[in-house]
């Protein structure tokens, strides 16, 4: 029996993962949002009146993706305006935080109903729209790199060669290619199924390409995560008030966490903060069933994998974003969303999500099937 403020899980949803330029390029990020708020409701029928707030993750919010896009995307899809709506931005883990901060209002008795997602359009808002003109920092903050030189920095730090990058890489392609997707995803238009997947992409053609941000270096187009345009969203309300709805709890956000870790490493910040969700929780290790690490860079998640004793089958087991692509806002919405049905399509209990993040930041998230 789930206590009557329980966080559940109702419903997720997200659209097809569009490549940069590609098939989703045409579509507007509120509209494309629009329609994955529109499909997740018109899945429970829901009435739309009845939800408290809804919470979008995006980053670059300027240009079309500025003036809450999550305000503007639910009044395009002709939703009820006395529904409000918030943007936030937690970098790569925006998505995952605006389930957080949704959970964590349905559990603190300030919502009864929330929706939570994120979008991105990277085609029309490229990355880095939003950046600073100058550093803000001063000296207490020096020698900070980009993302890749981060990624770069892990890689020689866990002792990462090429090899082992690519084939880990190949192996989220083939992951995802074999996935069974169809029930997570709401079609676009005629689009219905992800573009970015490269189903015959082997390690020997990755080692063909050439180091992106440092020569020599390791990290390369093919064991990073693809610049992509989609969006997601989850519907969480009480377990009381689903119980009253007479709808179908899918899992209850068990536990939550957030933490900091070395800025300058950037992506390393998924370990300590597994660590602390695993203490919160409750929860060992080999309780957790489905492990989702956002593929930001092929060196965050081997990274991972060797702090940790576990299975590296139970890890991003239908590929992640070197294969599905990385829409930042969207990601952890995504992400959140295929491990929901992957547990619901094995049986099984417990999923964990961690996503590192820029500035050195990483989101955790626990999950339990119902």
């Amino acid at each position: 029996m789930l206590p009557a403020q329980a966080p559940v899980i109702v419903e997720a949803v997200r659209t097809p993962s569009g490549r940069r330029r590609g098939a989703l390029a045409d579509v507007h990020p509120v509209d494309l949002l629009a329609q994955t708020l529109t499909a997740l409701l018109a899945r429970t029928g829901l009435d739309p009146a009845t939800v408290d707030d809804v919470i979008i993750g995006c980053v670059s919010q300027v240009g079309e993706q500025s003036a809450t896009p999550g305000r503007m995307a639910w009044l395009a899809a002709g939703l009820p305006p006395h529904v409000p709506a918030t943007t936030i931005d937690r970098k790569c883990g925006s998505g995952q935080q605006a389930v957080h901060f949704a959970a964590q209002g349905v559990q603190a008795g300030a919502y009864d109903i929330a929706i939570a997602g994120g979008v991105e359009s990277m085609s029309r808002v490229p990355m880095g729209s939003a950046r600073m003109d100058a550093d803000p920092f001063g000296p207490n903050v020096t020698g900070l790199v980009s993302q890749g030189i981060a990624a770069e920095l892990v890689a020689e730090k866990w002792k990462l060669d090429r090899t082992a990058l690519d084939e880990y890489s190949a192996r989220s392609h083939h992951l995802a290619a074999a996935a069974p997707f169809d029930r997570e995803i709401i079609p676009i238009g005629t689009v219905d199924r992800d573009e970015t997947i490269r189903p015959n992409t082997t390690a020997e053609k990755l080692r063909t390409l050439k180091p992106a941000f440092q020569n020599p270096g390791h990290i390369t187009a093919g064991n990073s995560s693809q610049i992509s345009d989609g969006a997601s969203a989850l519907l969480l309300m009480s377990a009381a008030k689903c119980a009253e709805l007479n709808l179908t709890p899918r899992a209850r956000v068990h536990s939550t966490a957030v933490c900091g870790d070395d800025p300058r490493l950037m992506l390393t910040a998924p370990i300590p903060a597994t660590h602390r969700i695993l203490r919160r929780s409750g929860l060992p290790l080999d309780a957790i069933d489905h492990v989702e690490i956002n593929e930001a860079f092929a060196s965050v998640p081997l990274a991972w994998l060797a702090e940790f004793d576990i299975d590296p089958a139970k890890v991003n087991p239908r590929g992640g974003a070197i294969a599905l692509g990385h829409p930042l806002g969207a990601s952890g919405a995504r992400l959140m969303t295929t491990m929901l049905h992957a547990l619901e399509d094995n049986d099984l209990r417990y999923g964990l999500q961690v996503m590192c993040e820029a500035g050195g930041m990483a989101n955790a998230t626990i999950i339990e099937r119902l």
